[in-house]
């Protein structure tokens, strides 16, 4: 049976008769693939060294991996380290190494390479250090952590861009160009297209194929079109480096005051799945942290809003979510309250065990009475203000001057408590506490 009789029978998914038959034609990759790109270097060169090629899905790893090998004219072997662990592998390292006694170069491509186990990264580490192979691997993850760092090492992170706009619609038209008809839906629907696509060329291809196989009688619009397709799932992965990002991103919007950006990254991780719970420990975490006593409400207003959305659920919690999220980013700011127990915990180890002051400790027996302890105690409330400018650091952390941890900023409540501090400095100063 021939191949064309094939095709007819079991034509290839449009996805596989677009992959680019060269390099020059691999698209959204340029600053790699250029002639000043690490990779069109290498090429020009003749020359390949490991890599990892890091990414989000359906921007063209696999296939740059290949047309690499045919560039330079090596040897490809590809793996998938879902689907094999040590034995198969040691089985192709083998091989390469025979390839490698004759004079011959490997090019190992390793897909989904986080997903191997640090004793799996490290069986290729020799075979990579003496040139038996050359790597080639693709990840979706923060390389940092999830590969080993002898494998770091030994490789270089090229960073892979997820398709922009153009680059999608350039897909589309290849597309068109391939099965040589117009996409039949409309223009407003040509752009959800590529929104729904969010950067993975290959996922939109699989769209598009979609869209002919329905053969409509009239373009579809945006509803129509929805309705024929699967909406596309939020890229994200709770437990890895999308989750650590976003969390990080929102983090800084809501220290930064930018309540828009922090409402948009607490819904894009909802959307994407995450644990409301996380989100709300990050609010905590910078209610205190980030506006501390410039607003000391902010935690309490958090804490308020977990134990709602607790109560209450999705989707009705949302309103208490939006609600904390809202308070925490356009409160006042102030770290204060953070750098000064850091600083009071770097004191707490440098400084030892030293005893505090006897007047601050109970005598709860007649020794202890007899030894001096608590005597000479002012309680406060005794004095006016309730302020008896007594001391309370321990003498040998006097000798260098008072330690001053906490020094508030001129920002909301802590304006108040700033005056207060300055108060009972004078007072401490004028009565020369014991």
């Amino acid at each position: 049976m021939n191949s064309s009789l094939l095709d007819a029978i079991a034509p290839k998914p449009l996805a596989e008769r677009l992959r680019p038959k060269r390099l020059a034609e691999v698209i959204g990759q340029d600053h790699l693939l250029g002639p000043e790109g690490a990779i069109g270097r290498m090429v020009a060169a003749k020359r390949l060294s490991s890599m990892i090629l890091w990414g989000p899905p359906g921007v063209g790893k696999t296939t740059i991996a290949r047309l690499l090998a045919e560039a330079v004219n090596v040897h490809y072997e590809t793996l998938s380290a879902v689907m094999v662990g040590i034995p198969e592998l040691r089985k192709v390292l083998a091989l390469a190494k025979e390839r490698h006694s004759a004079g011959a170069l490997t090019l190992l491509f390793v897909d989904e390479i986080h997903r191997w186990n640090r004793a799996q990264q490290d069986a290729l580490l020799p075979y990579v250090e003496d040139g038996t192979v050359i790597l080639v691997g693709a990840t979706t993850e923060n390389p940092s952590m999830s590969l080993v760092g002898a494998l770091l090492s030994r490789a270089t992170v090229l960073v892979l861009n997820r398709f922009d706009d153009g680059a999608l619609e350039h897909l589309i038209r290849r597309s068109e160009s391939e099965v040589g008809r117009a996409l039949p839906v409309i223009d407003e629907a040509r752009a959800a297209l590529r929104m729904m696509a969010d950067g993975d060329g290959r996922y939109l291809i699989n769209l598009v194929e979609q869209i002919y196989d329905l053969r409509p009688q009239t373009p579809l619009d945006v509803a129509a079109m929805g309705a024929t397709l699967q909406k596309r799932a939020p890229l994200y992965d709770k437990a890895q480096d999308a989750h650590y990002g976003l969390l990080s991103c929102f983090h800084k919007a809501l220290r930064g005051s930018d309540v828009d950006a922090a409402m948009y990254y607490a819904a894009r991780m909802i959307t994407g799945g995450e644990d409301p719970s996380t989100i709300f420990r990050r609010l905590a975490c910078c209610a205190s942290e980030d506006v501390g006593m410039a607003d000391p409400q902010a935690l309490p207003q958090v804490m308020a809003a977990w134990d709602a959305f607790e109560r209450i659920g999705w989707p009705e919690g949302r309103l208490f979510m939006g609600q904390a999220v809202a308070y925490v980013a356009t409160a006042p700011k102030s770290n204060a309250a953070y750098l000064a127990f850091n600083a009071a915990l770097e004191l707490a180890a440098s400084s030892g065990s030293l005893a505090p002051p006897k007047h601050l400790i109970n005598a709860p027996t007649k020794m202890m009475k007899e030894m001096g302890f608590k005597e000479g105690y002012k309680y406060d409330h005794d004095w006016p203000d309730a302020f008896s400018a007594q001391e309370f650091f321990p003498p040998e952390l006097l000798k260098a001057g008072r330690p001053e941890l906490y020094q508030p900023n001129e920002r909301g409540f802590e304006r108040e408590v700033k005056k207060r501090l300055t108060y009972w400095a004078r007072l401490r100063e004028k009565r020369g506490g014991d």
